[in-house]
């Protein structure tokens, strides 16, 4: 199995390339939001003032992190719920972000602008929060503190595990993962 390794910003050409199901290694920036955040994003958005932060070719991440303990960058950092965020993410998406990490599945709205924005929904293994929180070297709040761990995070990560599961070219490997499934049965 290869595993490919990106970072932030990302291109149309280097979205191009991922496909469904393969896995990534992320370093770089990753910004961080939730449901919070995402609606304050997208009020924004529609009242025609500019965010906090240029998501242009930029990775969000569904996390709100645990406070770090003595000693370290931050605390456990697992993915929630990216369905949480599927009425924002379209949006987001028109704002040039070009991925986003969760975990389930995502909604058809958001698997369209995915394709329709070259963009890809990748997933990251939930229950391993403290393992993911070690691929964190630095991480700093760079909107909405008082949103708390829900605030938008700039997150400096080396090798940070993921896999595509919606790609810019309409395939969603757990439709796909669905079928080999019923052919097996």
């Amino acid at each position: 199995m290869t595993v490919k390794r990106i970072s932030a910003p990302l291109s149309d050409d280097d979205i191009m390339e991922l496909k469904a199901g393969d896995n990534v290694l992320i370093s770089g920036v990753i910004y961080t939001g939730r449901d919070a955040a995402h609606k304050k994003l997208t009020e924004l958005v529609e009242a025609g003032e500019p965010l906090p932060v240029d998501f242009t070719g930029q990775m969000i991440y569904y996390v709100g992190p645990s406070p770090a303990k003595p000693g370290k960058v931050i605390g456990s950092a697992g993915p929630t719920t990216s369905g949480r965020m599927d009425a924002y993410t379209p949006t987001m998406l028109e704002q040039g972000l070009k991925a986003c990490i969760g975990k389930g599945s995502r909604n058809q709205a958001v698997k369209d602008a995915l394709v329709k924005h070259k963009a890809v929904y990748l997933a990251s293994t939930g229950g391993a929060a403290a393992l993911l929180a070690r691929t964190v070297k630095k991480a700093e709040v760079v909107a909405y503190p008082e949103l708390g761990p829900e605030a938008i995070y700039r997150l400096e990560v080396e090798d940070f595990p993921a896999t595509v599961v919606n790609d810019a070219h309409g395939t969603d490997i757990y439709e796909v993962g669905r079928q080999e499934y019923a052919l097996n049965d």
